[in-house]
């Protein structure tokens, strides 16, 4: 089972002295003190202004109001707005087989009709000190919704996981700022609004700072991606305009010439408490270098109480490019009967010209350590649960192997093939899609999500232990159209 809906993304943190507090006070503390040291930078690199203004000695002294008006206008000169976005509305029809939860409780095929408005905005106070905003509204609606709604009051009394099934809409309720609201919900819909960024960041020549909401992405798979632990896209995940933020700081140091070191702090909230917890919280470091043409990634975290390590690489063989991460976790939970688990994705991409048409593609092996090979057991695993759950995992199975191929057809429109396919079963899902650019700033997106597979099978559908129910994944169509500003 793959799913792409999650319930909303060494090992002391090093603290200055001042925090002798509980946990939670020293991270609230911490946040002060790097906000503090932002704005003092900031400060710094806006002072230079005020001297312009009076830099002339051998001219009368300008008067309190002459001073306070060349000021403001070099101030205002200084800060440039730059303002983008898209509008989409997005239709889709989704049917599942007989015997299955959703079938269960709601006649289908089910009919959705989605829409979303992103707002973004970037404000330079000057070239190296900028705060961003992205702010989105965003309307779920159809049968869909409906059944989920159903579901929730169902499932309770007999799986305590719920969240594998049942898609959720997104909330802040681990994040450390709540910036997300709904608007309005009812049986069939629901409408809320959030700020995906926030963030502040100074760019100096010793490296950069950034405070807030944001996005990274470390690791180097393409629809896999074991080194990225903060909210990864989902392997069937079609739309990647825009990667969902965290609330966290992260700084960036140049390493010479031949690479960079990253470092992170992700604080998050015990949803039982609403306190920040370091057993929730996330603390990571990776270093990035190169040696000739192959490059390679060091990585080091300690992420919801789990010890991780990683390791990847990148280079050429001939004119295709390759590349390898792995990631070890070390298990901190006593109640699974694993010390820790390795995952792993390889992949290798190539572009060429085949019968005047231009074609790229790729293939991707990927390992997920922590599968098993009776899906029925796998969904009672409470540690594979919890990373589904969490949007860091997307399979129950061991081993798979992905592809992808698009060809441009034409100047405007692409057409594009991929396929996850679970090796042991076998069983996968297709996703073919075609994309056209109707102008340049209009798009307009059709495709299809295909499962296939015998019974039994991940993909296929496997029975959900005492519900007399199975799990399998809808065949769906969707079409959407986007206006990008």
């Amino acid at each position: 089972m793959t799913t792409s809906l999650r319930s909303p993304n060494d090992a002391h943190l090093m603290l200055p002295k001042m925090c002798t507090g509980p946990m939670i006070e020293c991270v609230k503390r911490s946040f002060v003190l790097f906000g503090c040291l932002l704005f003092g930078i900031y400060f710094i690199l806006t002072t230079p202004v005020m001297a312009e203004t009076s830099s002339n000695s051998s001219k009368a002294p300008p008067s309190d109001s002459e001073n306070q008006q060349k000021f403001s206008e070099s101030w205002s000169s200084k800060i440039d707005m730059q303002w983008g976005g898209r509008i989409r509305a997005l239709g889709a029809i989704s049917k599942y087989d007989h015997g299955t939860i959703y079938y269960a409780v709601e006649d289908d095929p089910y009919l959705d009709g989605n829409a979303d408005f992103r707002l973004n905005n970037d404000t330079y106070f000057n070239p190296s000190t900028y705060f961003t905003i992205n702010y989105e509204a965003v309307l779920l609606a159809g049968g869909s919704i409906e059944a989920e709604n159903k579901l929730r009051a169902l499932l309770p009394d007999t799986l305590p996981d719920d969240a594998i099934f049942i898609r959720s809409p997104v909330n802040d309720e681990r994040r450390f700022f709540d910036l997300t609201k709904t608007i309005s919900s009812g049986d069939d819909y629901i409408l809320y609004h959030r700020l995906d960024r926030l963030s502040l960041t100074v760019k100096q020549d010793w490296g950069l700072a950034r405070i807030g909401r944001q996005a990274v992405t470390w690791g180097n798979g393409f629809l896999f991606n074991p080194m990225d632990l903060f909210n990864p896209f989902a392997p069937t995940q079609i739309d990647r305009d825009y990667k969902m933020g965290d609330d966290m700081l992260f700084t960036q140091f140049p390493l010479r010439q031949t690479g960079d070191l990253q470092l992170l702090y992700v604080p998050r909230r015990d949803p039982s408490t609403g306190d920040i917890e370091w057993d929730w919280s996330s603390l990571a470091g990776k270093a990035h270098f190169s040696a000739g043409t192959t490059e390679f990634d060091i990585m080091s975290a300690v992420h919801y109480d789990d010890f991780v390590i990683g390791f990847g690489s990148r280079g050429y063989l001939g004119d295709a490019a390759w590349r390898m991460d792995a990631t070890y976790t070390f298990l901190s939970d006593e109640t699974t009967n694993q010390d820790g688990y390795l995952s792993l994705a390889a992949n290798m991409d190539y572009s060429w010209i085949w019968g005047g048409k231009n074609y790229y593609g790729f293939v991707e092996f990927y390992f997920n350590g922590l599968g098993e090979e009776n899906y029925s057991l796998a969904i009672t695993d409470r540690a594979l649960v919890e990373r589904i759950i969490r949007g860091e995992i997307f399979t129950l199975g061991r081993t798979y192997l992905t592809g992808s191929v698009r060809v441009e057809l034409h100047p405007l429109f692409n057409f594009i093939l991929t396929s996850i396919n679970n090796l042991a079963d076998p069983s996968g899902i297709l996703q073919p899609y075609g994309i056209w650019d109707i102008t340049q700033n209009l798009q307009l997106t059709c495709g299809a999500t295909i499962p296939w597979g015998d019974s039994g099978t991940e993909y296929g559908g496997f029975p959900i232990p005492a519900t007399g129910f199975i799990s399998s994944p809808p065949v769906s169509a969707f079409l959407w159209l986007t206006r990008y500003f």
